[in-house]
């Protein structure tokens, strides 16, 4: 019996020790950031056997068989659809400062989306403002109703969209609903959900999620993107979900819920519908034939003189590429650069960008929330901190609510607007969607509203916080390791 004990124990001990070489090599062999290796590899060699699960469920971006191949089937239509928008319309650059080309440049080499002239865009900062504003597009649409978002969750002010499709769908407008399983799964199995698809409205899961499908793709990989398209000519997109701001997650104490949406209509409008066909094919069960068949995405007239660049970025397209953009866009600044995320936890290439533009004189202002839903992201934000109040980065406390607006003006002269948090998942996981915005107009708007959350925050005193206790910047510390993994 002892014997048995022994070899049991040594046959264990072996079979940990040959799993964390085999992960660990392969860790390594990915060659993905310093940052995201080493934060895989201390969980990996830490955690034994529980290590490796956490690593074969969540450590690689795995759409799975199925999803893979409908989307590289999908890949030439989409580029069918960019290449015709790209040689119909042509973009004007005399008005813009020419510190904007290099961030547009990179982003249509990467993204292969050209920057369309000619669109009007409203920023709607006011939660009940968007909700009236989708209600009114919804009513008045004739031909289709598009809508993808993260969460939709029953009650409040997302009810009256809700209805709003139900009255549409009635009138015989082609409506189609497009949510992310885990964000929305609440939403998917109710009864609403559920009447809405006995009146004809198509509503599809993304990334599909559980516990038998988490051997085979990567169950936190997610859908982010929110977006809302009326007839082909009105678009929606930004950070607010289909939910009532005072009652989300009402009970984790952290107050009402800010977004920032902005209304398009234009050229653009056209781009977005291509990617809201791009993930609704990924998604059902629709052939490529049939697809091409049902996606007739309309010729859409310039409605204002905006330059606007549509941005989609996660899995199936360039691999990083939006924190490579987002890293440009820091670099470009020169005097001004505010930016507002909910989650705020940046890896080593954002972190330096950030402290050398404070360090050339740029006046840099990053607005956070006070209170975070996140406890760990929360931790592992405050960890950065003291790095870039040393270098004159300014870091505000949003006292209001919890803002969850993503958004960055630069210099006054450009934005950008969507679904990107300042986080690893934003950068290297989550299917995310971002304006870049060459207007001043619109962005000085967009300033304003920035400044007006900065008015609500309070700012951090570097003395105050460098006199936090020993068990503060323990959690943080062990936080940040894990920081290339939220």
């Amino acid at each position: 019996m002892e014997k048995f004990s022994w070899t049991l124990t040594a046959s264990i001990f072996l079979a940990d020790l040959l799993i964390r070489i085999v992960l660990s090599l392969r860790v390594i062999m990915r060659k993905r950031e310093a940052s995201v290796t080493l934060a895989w590899l201390v969980v990996i060699l830490l955690l034994p056997f529980l290590g490796a699960v956490i690593y074969l469920l969540l450590g690689e971006n795995r759409l799975g068989q199925k999803r893979a191949a409908h989307a590289a089937d999908n890949v030439p239509l989409f580029k069918k659809w960019v290449t015709s928008l790209e040689h119909r319309i042509q973009a004007e650059w005399n008005h813009v400062n020419p510190q904007c080309r290099p961030v547009e440049i990179q982003a249509s080499r990467v993204f292969g989306l050209p920057t369309l002239p000619g669109n009007r865009l409203e920023l709607i900062d006011n939660p009940a403002a968007f909700f009236r504003s989708l209600t009114a597009d919804i009513d008045r649409a004739r031909k289709s109703c598009f809508l993808e978002f993260y969460i939709w969750e029953e009650g409040g002010l997302a009810d009256d969209i809700a209805e709003a499709v139900l009255r549409a769908a009635a009138r015989g407008v082609t409506c189609r609903v497009l949510l992310d399983s885990i964000g929305s799964a609440d939403f998917l199995k109710s009864g609403l959900a559920g009447k809405m698809k006995a009146r004809g409205i198509e509503i599809v899961e993304a990334l599909p999620a559980g516990i038998f499908r988490a051997v085979f793709v990567r169950i936190d990989l997610r859908n982010h993107r929110k977006i809302a398209i009326i007839d082909g000519e009105t678009a929606y997109t930004g950070s607010q979900n289909l939910v009532d701001p005072l009652d989300f997650k009402k009970n984790e104490n952290v107050g009402k819920w800010i977004d920032t949406m902005v209304r398009v209509q234009g050229p653009v409008v056209e781009a977005m519908t291509a990617t809201f066909f791009y993930d609704w094919f990924i998604e059902s069960a629709v052939s490529l034939e049939e697809l091409d068949k049902i996606a007739r995405i309309p010729r859409v007239e310039p409605a204002g003189d905006a330059l606007v660049q549509l941005v989609p970025s996660g899995p199936g397209f360039e691999q990083g590429g939006i924190h490579d953009l987002l890293l440009t866009t820091i670099y470009a600044a020169r005097s001004e650069l505010i930016i507002t995320s909910p989650y705020f936890v940046p890896d080593n290439a954002i972190l330096a960008a950030l402290k050398s533009a404070s360090q050339r004189g740029v006046d840099v202002s990053i607005i956070v929330p006070e209170k975070n839903d996140s406890r760990l992201v929360d931790y592992a934000s405050r960890a950065r901190y003291g790095e870039l109040t040393r270098s004159g980065v300014k870091i505000l406390k949003f006292r209001e609510g919890l803002l969850h607006s993503k958004t960055i003006t630069v210099d006054n002269d450009f934005s950008l607007i969507g679904s990107v948090n300042l986080d690893m998942r934003s950068f290297w996981l989550n299917f995310e969607l971002s304006l870049f915005v060459y207007n001043r107009e619109f962005t000085e708007k967009l300033r304003n509203v920035q400044l007006r959350y900065i008015k609500q925050a309070r700012r951090l005193d570097p003395d105050h916080f460098a006199r936090r206790s020993f068990g503060e910047r323990f959690m943080e510390n062990t936080a940040l390791l894990l920081g290339p993994l939220l």
